[in-house]
């Protein structure tokens, strides 16, 4: 059974969420990921899944790493990850996308990204037998349309407000009319802020973008005694005007939901607020985060003259983003609504912004940077050899059991047995039902360095046999994969 999730776009701000939500929803996930240049795919998602691991205070599973490019044929995958694709995922959540919003060329982003990514996405599901396909767009595929917006509604001749918006739209109704696929499920966001409880976030965008600039601006500006600013701010809005803004933890707190339950698929849900917050409320933000006591809305669109110096540079600071400032449609949420009712869109009030835009003030607007952080333990190492064995087609074997290492530098296998004895190693879970052997990399540790025993560990519960195998005959098995696996030094 091809039991597996192909996650695009797991590093971003919305990805990392779906990657706790969904392990913790017991999905088993595997991630396309592009190595940066000072880390590696695995290491870029070890640093997101070593974050949660400290959040929650555990050790979770981890995602199968697949190190790749949207942006390139096959996705950039080599032979062995397209077979393991083949092989092991009947699903595929495409997340990755561009958020550039004014294009520099045709070959350019947003549209290498949203366009040819999602081209090259669609061509490995036909390839691999993927029929299930899952499309993170845009509430903004509307355009600049007003009144309400149907869930249902793709291309009705709506004009678009920028190229984000067009090669989304595109993307969607590329993925629409893909005619292989049995079942398309779209999630539509609003824009997406950060962690409705932490403010956590590791981008910058939309609600962020004027909040950093009057930010940057304020660096230079004169304050008085009290440490206030009098230079002015204005803005070419009424106040009235609303926008619907959204907490990545909501987004993907419904998105897991839907994509767990597959009675909820085929369906376009809008994940969109209840309650939108006005221009007038974003000013007042940022006039108490900043310091800046001189916010002034003015025209209601229409173009500002006799700007002052402080005014100009904001202009320009958010030029790109001039098309968001208009006032947002009303979306409807009927499918929202009717598949998670338990879960309703926390209100985005002041309390809530005033806290997500002191925590992006006090990180200066920057996202962690990708580093290296070596395991005590890597597993993937230590298995190596067994993952390299071909065991012989006609040599007999006694069946499979699988190992989950939990943690930072942990990972899932499915070992062949022959005999009772490991005599290869792929990584994933193959398939539901297989005994499994779980601890984490310190216990595992623990025991390649004699520190501890496996009969230990699996007494104190350290070491967990699950399934229909007998604790002495999951011992026995482990014991034997100790001893036949190559022994690395500890990283």
């Amino acid at each position: 059974m091809k039991d597996y999730v192909l996650i695009t776009g797991a590093t971003g701000l919305l990805g990392r969420y779906l990657l706790r939500d969904l392990t913790l929803a017991d999905a088993r996930l595997a991630v396309l990921v592009r190595p940066s240049r000072k880390a590696t795919a695995v290491h870029r998602v070890e640093n997101v899944m070593c974050h949660w691991d400290r959040e929650l205070g555990r050790s979770l599973p981890r995602p199968v790493v697949l190190e790749g490019e949207i942006t390139e044929p096959d996705l950039g995958l080599d032979a062995r990850g397209t077979r393991w694709v083949a092989e092991n995922c009947g699903r595929l959540l495409h997340n990755a996308a561009s958020l550039t919003f004014q294009s520099t060329s045709p070959q350019g982003e947003p549209w290498r990204s949203n366009i040819e990514g999602t081209k090259h996405v669609l061509e490995l599901c036909r390839n691999a037998g993927i029929r299930q396909f899952h499309q993170v767009s845009t509430a903004y595929v509307c355009g600049l349309r007003q009144g309400l917006i149907l869930e249902s509604d793709v291309d009705v001749g709506q004009t678009l407000s920028n190229d984000y918006e067009k090669s989304k739209l595109a993307s969607e109704k590329m993925v629409r009319g893909a005619t292989f696929l049995d079942q398309v499920t779209v999630y539509r966001p609003a824009i997406i802020i950060g962690d409705s409880v932490t403010g956590h976030t590791t981008t910058f965008h939309g609600f962020y973008a004027p909040l950093a600039a009057v930010s940057a601006i304020s660096q230079a500006a004169e304050r008085d005694a009290t440490g206030m600013m009098h230079e002015s701010a204005r803005f070419p809005l009424s106040g009235f005007e609303t926008k619907n803004l959204v907490p990545v933890d909501w987004v993907s707190a419904v998105m897991s939901h839907v994509l767990m339950n597959p009675e909820l698929h085929g369906k376009t849900y809008h994940l969109t607020p209840k309650h939108p917050v006005t221009a007038r409320l974003l000013a007042d933000i940022i006039e108490e985060t900043i310091g800046l006591y001189s916010v002034q809305l003015e025209g209601g669109g229409r173009k500002l003259v006799g700007l002052t110096e402080y005014e100009e540079l904001f202009a320009e600071l958010i030029q790109v983003y001039a098309t968001y400032w208009k006032d947002d449609p009303v979306f409807d949420t009927t499918n929202t609504r009717k598949a998670a009712p338990h879960l309703p869109c926390p209100h985005v009030n002041r309390r809530m912004l005033q806290m997500m835009a002191r925590q992006a003030i006090s990180i200066n607007f920057t996202s962690p940077r990708d580093r290296p952080v070596a395991p005590r333990f890597d597993t993937a190492k230590w298995l190596e050899s067994l993952c390299e064995a071909e065991h012989d087609a006609h040599r007999a074997t006694s069946g499979k059991i699988a190992l989950r290492v939990l943690g930072h530098g942990g990972g899932d296998w499915t070992l062949t047995l022959s005999n009772g004895k490991p005599i290869s190693a792929a990584m994933g879970l193959s398939e539901r039902g297989v005994p499994t052997i779980e601890c984490d990399v310190e216990t595992l540790s623990n025991i390649i360095e004699g520190t501890g025993t496996i009969a230990a560990e699996v007494e104190n519960g350290t070491i967990r046999i699950l399934g229909a195998l007998p604790p002495a005959s999951g011992a026995a098995i482990l014991e034997t994969l100790v001893e036949l696996s190559q022994v690395s030094e500890p990283a």
